[in-house]
């Protein structure tokens, strides 16, 4: 680690978020890598709904929600346990981001179901010490998706990633719970020791407070 990023009040727990395919598990990695952190990541492979969702989202929207339910349930149980142990982690998602997701998929009845089992269930999640949001154009999420290659990806249109971005949007407005960076990733390269993530850096290792805004230059791959 650099000596000035040791010597600096850095926060021990980072989470990344942002609409599908703006760069939170490849900027988690990287964090990771740079501040020796351990790193706490989504696991949307797990749901066995995900799939039949991106085909048809009006058929499978609840099971698929209610499965990332009690996936976020069990998260937080191993983040509150691993925080015995491992006090310095960057996690490429809020819990927060489930009832995001569902007030967009859900219909009005599926909603309600949904907020009667969020309702009953217990949560106690750790605070992040600092939240990165990652902001990308719906052209720019559907040109990262393809690259990827995800063959579930394949059938998510601008219509859904428009509507997840304005979720996004309305989420981080209202956003008080930690200090948050904001970071235009429309044009963003964040490859070790690039402009872009050494700007980044800078941010986090400033101890920053309340919202803040990252709009780096455009730059060349």
């Amino acid at each position: 680690m650099d000596l000035a990023i040791k010597d600096s009040p850095l926060p021990k727990f980072i989470a990344i978020e942002g609409p599908i395919g703006v760069g939170k598990t490849t900027l988690a990695h990287k964090l990771a890598k740079s501040f020796n952190y351990d790193v706490f990541l989504e696991q949307p492979s797990e749901n066995p709904f995900l799939g039949k969702f991106y085909m048809n989202q009006n058929q499978s929207a609840l099971p698929t929600q209610l499965f990332f339910l009690f996936q976020r349930i069990q998260q937080i149980e191993d983040l509150k346990q691993q925080s015995l142990f491992e006090p310095v982690r960057v996690a490429d998602f809020l819990i927060e981001k489930d009832r995001l997701f569902a007030e967009v998929t859900l219909s009005p009845e599926e909603l309600e179901l949904y907020n009667k089992v969020y309702d009953h269930l217990t949560f106690d999640s750790p605070t992040p010490d600092l939240v990165i949001y990652l902001q990308a154009p719906v052209e720019i999420l559907l040109e990262r998706i393809n690259k990827r290659g995800n063959p579930e990806e394949r059938f998510l249109t601008s219509e859904y990633l428009e509507r997840i971005n304005e979720a996004y949007s309305k989420f981080f407005l209202n956003y008080n719970d930690a200090p948050l960076l904001i970071v235009n990733a429309s044009d963003i390269n964040l490859e070790d020791e690039s402009n872009d993530y050494n700007l980044l850096m800078d941010s986090i290792v400033s101890n920053p407070k309340g919202k803040n805004f990252i709009n780096p230059q455009p730059s060349i791959f």
